[in-house]
């Protein structure tokens, strides 16, 4: 893998986490019936991150928790036959709320779908939203984000890596990389 550019630097993930807060804010008209899930890894410190946010512009607290999609994943039986699933945490019931999942990058679209389907294991929400901090392209389903901090088109070749400090003793960034 070689390294090519790196496309955000902290700084510029942290005006986009602001950018993305305020949006969810006026969507939702407050953060009243607000659940920010975080999807399971880079996902959560987003969620986070903009719950603070919200704090921050609002006043108020909204709560976070976090999915592991991995038993939700549609190629869970290549993975493995015993896969290693973490837990999910919602710290208030998904029922009857706007629920925003959290990602950092988006592909496909398969993990949304994942996180969609394990979202109803849990109850029915009022609206389910999708805030990606990077919209790659390339999608194979019918999913959209409702949220994008910054649309980086990519080659099949290439590879999007956001680190957070949380898991990767990194600072917050966007990196660009070349699978050749």
């Amino acid at each position: 893998m070689e390294f090519k550019a790196q496309i955000m630097d902290e700084a510029a993930v942290q005006r986009s986490l602001a950018r993305l807060t305020h949006e969810i804010i006026e969507r939702n008209k407050g953060i009243d019936n607000i659940l920010l899930v975080g999807i399971r890894r880079r996902g959560l410190p987003l969620a986070e991150a903009i719950a603070a946010n919200m704090a921050k512009f609002e006043g108020g607290s909204c709560p976070v928790g976090h999915m592991d999609i991995t038993l939700y994943r549609d190629d869970l039986s290549e993975i493995s036959a015993l896969p290693d699933a973490g837990a999910s945490h919602f710290p208030v019931a998904v029922t009857g709320k706007d629920v925003i999942l959290v990602d950092d990058v988006i592909f496909t679209g398969r993990t949304a779908r994942a996180a969609m389907e394990g979202i109803f294991a849990f109850g029915r929400p009022a609206s389910i939203q999708l805030c990606v901090l990077v919209d790659r392209g390339h999608r194979e389903l019918p999913i959209r984000p409702d949220y994008v901090g910054k649309n980086i088109p990519t080659s099949r070749d290439e590879m999007i890596s956001v680190t957070v400090p949380e898991i990767d003793g990194e600072p917050l960034g966007v990196k660009l990389f070349s699978l050749r």
